[in-house]
């Protein structure tokens, strides 16, 4: 069993969306038929790109929300419906002590999931953070912990 998490921009263009699944499907097909649990905190973007492809893998989604309010407080209307999906679909949903996200409950969702994986995919431009706990951050906690880290920006990709 591989346990993989992801980090990545919530703000993909939508005509990178295609490549990033692609991109994303080319590096998890490897661990397909060893077990793959894929760990997310299902913001849009990145991660639930990530949830689908795990699952259109044969993999096991696990899902970590930073707080109990995260799915009224964030998750946009137009979103919902594929939040909700995956949500159904996944195996387990771990709810961070948190009664609010706030930058205290990403941090803890953030430490959860690098605390619990084998490997972290960011779907992630290299653009620095600067310490706000973006993806280069997730990053950088995650090289440093010595998780093995895979970029992924296939060329054409590009943020809103």
């Amino acid at each position: 069993m591989t346990r993989i998490g992801i980090t990545g921009h919530s703000n993909l263009a939508a005509d990178s969306v295609p490549l990033v699944r692609a991109a994303l499907v080319e590096l998890l097909a490897p661990y397909a038929d060893a077990g793959l649990v894929g760990v997310s905190c299902l913001a849009r973007g990145a991660d639930q790109l990530f949830a689908e492809v795990v699952l259109d893998a044969g993999g096991r989604l696990e899902v970590v929300l930073p707080s109990v309010d995260y799915r009224e407080a964030k998750v946009g209307p137009w979103d919902r419906d594929r939040f909700d999906t995956l949500l159904m679909r996944s195996a387990c949903v771990r709810y961070m002590p948190h009664r609010v996200a706030d930058r205290e409950a990403y941090r803890d969702a953030n430490e959860a999931v690098l605390g619990g994986i084998d490997r972290l995919v960011a779907v992630w431009d290299g653009r620095p953070s600067g310490g706000k706990g973006g993806t280069g951050d997730a990053v950088e906690a995650a090289r440093d912990r010595g998780v093995p880290v895979d970029v992924v920006w296939p060329a054409g990709a590009r943020r809103d």
